[in-house]
């Protein structure tokens, strides 16, 4: 399906290569999150979520530390300042974290934004700018699962684990945002090189 599981393996190890050659501290933080796959950036966001107890959608140091490492980011307190340093422009002591996690995903051309807003509107049935198990009753066939094929499965279990690909790791609840849909293939899209070979994998994963 979503030219998954070859790529994120691709990734994954990419980026853990790459770690040992960079010293760019957000770059290392990014490279650490793409180290778990497509959806590294995702998860360390819904952490940060679970943790901005009063909806500000900003975290202090201390939040951010807890953060990385309720996430288990190697990050050590040094580094960990630094990154803080650099979202905290106006210096107000607080990032706020949409900000944080747009720079964390891998930098993307218009032309790939575009294709993947393309996918998400289309399985977006409802235009809600969610999408959920009632929007892929129409676009995705279960019934060639194989698990579905062999009765393991309900219709409803293989949307909700398609649903799970791009939901976060820590926290899947079924629903998927258009920030998790384009922080997943931020990840995605990291491991492949050209803009053509992308919208064409694009393309044909989601008959667009």
């Amino acid at each position: 399906m979503p030219g998954t599981a070859r790529h994120d393996r691709e990734m994954a190890i990419q980026a853990k290569r790459n770690l040992s050659k960079t010293t760019d501290p957000v770059e290392r933080l990014r490279l650490q999150c793409l180290a778990r796959g497509s959806a590294g950036i995702k998860g360390l966001g819904r952490v940060f979520r679970i943790m901005d107890d009063d909806n500000s959608r900003t975290l202090d140091f201390k939040e951010f530390v807890k953060g990385l490492n309720d996430y288990a980011m190697m990050i050590d307190k040094e580094e960990a300042q630094e990154i803080f340093r650099i979202f905290d422009k106006d210096g107000s002591g607080t990032i706020d974290f949409d900000e944080f996690l747009v720079t964390l995903r891998p930098p993307m051309s218009k032309a790939r934004k575009e294709i993947i807003m393309q996918a998400f509107r289309k399985l977006d049935k409802t235009g809600d700018g969610v999408i959920t198990i009632e929007d892929l009753r129409g676009v995705y066939n279960a019934k060639h699962h194989p698990k579905y094929q062999n009765g393991d499965w309900t219709e409803d279990q293989v949307f909700r684990a398609f649903l799970d690909n791009f939901d976060s790791p820590y926290d899947k609840d079924g629903k998927v945002t258009t920030e998790e849909f384009m922080n997943y293939y931020a990840g995605v899209s990291a491991s492949i090189d050209t803009d053509v070979y992308f919208i064409i994998m694009m393309k044909n994963a989601w008959k667009l």
